[in-house]
């Protein structure tokens, strides 16, 4: 990519921005003592994407333990027409006023004191990278599946791109 071609920073977590902003569980991975990495369902809480993201844990969990011992981690993002791909470091704060500004109902199920729950960790995530795939949408994107393939062509899906955050 030339440096007329690069993406600024800003455009940059505006457009993952813009891919995600409607993807409410995300998985998260994780490495393990062992060096073997670990996803799992993470519900992402509902605010502006500015390079961070925000998740509840339970301070007990195995999440919790791996990111104690490595912060690397990864979030992946799937649409019907994106996928998105965030590599970053996470840090476990228990922060409460941060957990009220955060609370909605949903996570009372998990955390059934509310905000003040014993248990409840917020898990940062602070991006480094991301790297996204975004197709025109279904219909576009099989009709030139369907032509590169009638005319023996690669096919070119949509938008790829790495950027860093």
């Amino acid at each position: 990519m030339s440096n007329d071609d690069m993406i600024s920073h800003d455009d940059a977590v505006k457009k993952v921005g813009e891919l995600i902003k409607d993807i409410r569980t995300a998985m998260l991975t994780t490495v393990e003592p062992d060096g073997s990495l670990v996803s799992r369902p993470m519900a992402v809480q509902e605010v502006e994407f500015d390079g961070d993201l925000w998740f509840a844990t339970d301070a007990d969990s195995h999440k919790t333990a791996e990111i104690g011992a490595t912060t690397k981690v990864n979030v992946s993002f799937s649409s019907s027409g994106a996928w998105v791909s965030v590599s970053g470091h996470a840090e476990v704060l228990d922060d409460r006023a941060k957990a009220k500004e955060l609370w909605n109902p949903a996570l009372e199920a998990w955390f059934p004191d509310g905000p003040e729950s014993p248990g409840l960790r917020l898990l940062k995530v602070s991006a480094d990278s991301a790297e996204y795939w975004d197709t025109p949408g279904k219909i576009a994107t099989a009709l030139s599946f369907v032509k590169a393939k009638n005319k023996g062509e690669r096919f070119e899906g949509g938008e790829n791109e790495t950027v860093e955050l």
